[in-house]
C-alpha cells in the first residue's frame, strides 16, 4: 500500500534538476525526509551539505560528499542519469509539488495505520492534528506580476475609507493604523495590571460588532469561564469583582444587563481555545477550521501570551525559540491573509526606571520580535505608578513600531470595574450612565 504513494519519477526529477541546475538547491523548501525513496533522500541530503559548505552542487561535489555511500544509491551513473534525463528545469516547481503531495499522504497513510493498530482517543486527537498539519503541504500558491498590478489598480479606483482593516474599537487607534490589516503580526505588550487581556477582549469585541466578523482567542493563562465573564462585564457595566459570586453580590440590575450581555455575546462568533501547552500547530489547525466554517468574514486572532505558547524543537536559548515563534506566526498571518495580535510580557528592567513607561528594548528577547512585528504597541497606566497622576482612568497606547505608518501614542478611557476601553470623549458620558 505504501507504494501506492510514492512518486519515484518527481523525486528523480528534483534530483536532476538541481544537479543540472546547482542553484535550485537553495530555492527549493524540500527535506530530505519528504523523499520516498531511500537513495533518493540520501542523495538530496548530500546535495544539502554541499550547499551547506559553500560548494556548487553538480554531480562531482555529490559524489564526493557522499564517500563510500555513492554505490548504495547506484554510483555515479545513477547520478548521470538523473542529470542526463532532464531536458528542462523550467518544471522544478512542479515537481517539488507532487513530491510534498506525496509526502503529505504517506504521513497520513502512517498516522492512520497506528490509529487503526491501537484507537485510542488520543490517537484520533493526533490524526486531527497531523492532517491540519499536512494541509497545505503539496499546495502552491504563485500570483502572476499581472495578477498584483490588476490588484493594485482597482485598489485605486476603489472607495475604502479612513478604516481599510479591522477596526480597533478606538477612534484615534484607528486614525493611526487604519485598523488592524491582513497579514500583519501585531505584538501587544504591557507589565502585569496594565489591562493587556481586557484590552484584546475589546478587539475581539470590536470585530464582532463592526464586521460581524470571527475572532479567534488563544488564551494559554485564563480559562474560557473566566474569559467569558471579562466578556460579559465589558458588554453589560457589570463590575468584574461581582462575578465571584453573583448570587450574593448581583443587583436586579446586574442580573438584567447580564442576561443581555448573554443574548448580545451568543450571537457573536467568538471561539475561546483555552487548553493547556497549545502549540504553533495547534494554533494553526485551529485557525485553519474557522477560516473554512466562516468564509468570507473579517477573521481577528488573538494569542494571549507569547511566552506561554509551547515550543516544539530543541533550542540553545530562549531568544531563538522566541524567534523561531513568531517567524512561524508571522508566516500564519500572511498565508491566512488575517491580522494576529500577540500579547507578550515586558521584562522587569521597566521596574528599574524612574520612568516606567515601556521601550522596546524592554520586550524579551526583543531582538526577532521587533524584526518580524509589523506592529509593536506598548500599553501604559501612569496611576498605577504614581498616585497622585492626573491622568486617572487614562491609559497609553504607544505605537512604537509600525512598519506600514507612523508612530505615537494615542490615549483612551479605562473603566477598570468592566474592563472596558472607551473613547476620551466618551469618557464624561459613561461616567454619567
Amino acid at each position: 500500500m505504501q507504494n501506492m504513494v510514492l512518486n519515484t519519477e518527481a523525486e528523480q526529477a528534483v534530483l536532476g534538476c538541481i544537479l543540472v541546475e546547482g542553484d535550485l538547491i537553495k530555492e527549493t523548501s524540500l527535506q530530505p525526509e519528504q523523499f520516498g525513496v531511500k537513495k533518493h533522500s540520501v542523495i538530496f541530503s548530500a546535495m544539502k551539505e554541499a550547499d551547506k559548505f559553500g560548494i556548487p552542487v553538480d554531480i562531482v561535489s555529490v559524489t564526493t560528499q557522499l564517500g563510500n555511500a555513492i554505490e548504495e544509491v547506484g554510483g555515479t551513473g545513477y547520478l548521470m542519469g538523473l542529470a542526463g534525463a532532464i531536458a528542462s528545469t523550467a518544471s522544478f516547481l512542479h515537481y517539488q509539488t507532487m513530491i510534498l503531495e506525496s509526502y503529505r499522504l504517506r504521513e497520513m497513510q502512517k498516522e492512520c495505520a497506528s490509529f487503526v493498530k491501537e484507537p485510542t482517543d488520543e490517537g484520533m486527537n493526533r490524526i486531527y492534528k497531523r492532517s491540519s498539519e499536512l494541509q497545505d503541504f503539496g499546495i502552491e500558491r504563485k500570483r502572476t506580476k499581472q495578477d498584483v498590478l490588476v490588484e493594485i489598480y482597482n485598489d485605486m479606483h476603489e472607495e475604502k475609507g479612513d478604516i481599510t482593516g479591522i477596526p480597533t474599537g478606538l477612534n484615534d487607534l484607528n486614525a493611526m493604523t487604519g485598523g488592524w490589516q491582513d497579514g500583519d503580526l501585531i505584538i501587544l505588550a504591557a507589565r502585569p495590571s496594565m489591562g493587556k487581556t481586557a484590552f484584546s477582549l475589546g478587539l475581539g469585541k470590536a470585530n464582532c460588532e463592526s464586521n460581524s466578523g470571527v475572532t479567534d482567542i488563544f488564551s494559554l493563562e485564563m480559562p474560557d469561564k473566566q474569559l467569558t465573564q471579562r466578556m460579559l462585564s465589558n458588554i453589560g457595566s457589570i463590575n468584574g469583582a461581582k462575578w465571584k459570586n453573583p448570587k450574593k453580590f448581583f443587583s436586579d440590575k446586574d442580573y438584567e444587563n447580564a442576561t443581555n450581555a448573554i443574548g448580545q455575546y451568543e450571537t457573536w462568533n467568538i471561539n475561546i481555545h483555552d487548553q493547556p501547552s497549545q502549540t504553533l500547530a495547534y494554533i494553526r489547525s485551529k485557525i485553519r477550521q474557522t477560516k473554512k466554517e466562516n468564509p468570507g468574514k473579517k477573521h481577528l486572532v488573538i494569542i494571549d501570551y507569547l511566552q506561554l505558547i509551547t515550543p516544539v524543537g530543541n533550542f540553545d536559548r530562549k531568544d531563538l525559540e522566541i524567534g523561531a515563534i513568531t517567524r512561524e506566526l508571522k508566516e500564519m498571518a500572511l498565508s491566512f491573509k488575517l491580522p494576529i495580535i500577540l500579547l507578550s510580557q515586558l521584562s522587569r528592567a521597566v521596574e528599574q526606571r524612574q520612568d516606567k513607561r515601556p521601550m522596546m528594548s524592554d520586550l524579551r528577547e526583543s531582538g526577532s520580535i521587533e524584526q518580524d512585528a509589523d506592529i509593536i504597541a506598548f500599553l501604559y497606566r501612569d496611576e498605577y505608578y504614581n498616585k497622585q497622576s492626573e491622568l486617572k482612568n487614562i491609559v497609553e497606547i504607544d505605537i512604537a513600531k509600525q512598519r506600514n505608518g507612523p508612530t505615537g501614542v494615542v490615549q483612551a478611557a479605562f473603566i477598570k470595574e468592566y474592563g472596558r476601553f472607551i473613547n476620551l470623549d466618551r469618557q464624561m458620558e459613561a461616567k454619567l450612565a
